[in-house]
């Protein structure tokens, strides 16, 4: 798995490719996101359109650099989910939590400007 980070505006876009499973993704994950927080950027999208395959400790690290960065007063949220990352999420009810956008703009936009 890969992440490519990119800013638009003041707001971190994080594009994933490949699998995020157990070992081959939950931990880049997590040490992307945490170093963004120490850095002061709170302001985080999770672009997904390249992630064919997420299995539960991707789901869980999603769920858990969501926990880490609300905690640090931010937002987290989900762009271009696939069909099956939407199912996936839709069976575990976690639709509810994420607020998710299938374009980036709307996404980009959805953030308050003074936070």
């Amino acid at each position: 798995m890969q992440i490519h980070e990119r800013e638009v505006n003041d707001v971190t876009i994080l594009d994933i490719h490949g699998k995020l499973t157990l070992g081959e993704g939950d931990e880049l994950l997590r040490d992307k996101v945490n170093s963004l927080v120490h850095q002061g950027r709170k302001k985080i999208i999770l672009n997904l359109a390249e992630v064919p395959y997420i299995d539960s400790a991707g789901l869980g690290e999603i769920v858990r650099t969501y926990t880490t960065v609300s905690r640090q007063g931010g937002s987290l949220k989900l762009l271009n989910l696939t069909k099956r990352i939407q199912d996936l999420l839709s069976i575990t009810k976690l639709l509810t939590v994420f607020e998710t956008f299938e374009n980036e703009k709307d996404a980009v936009k959805s953030f308050p400007a003074n936070v």
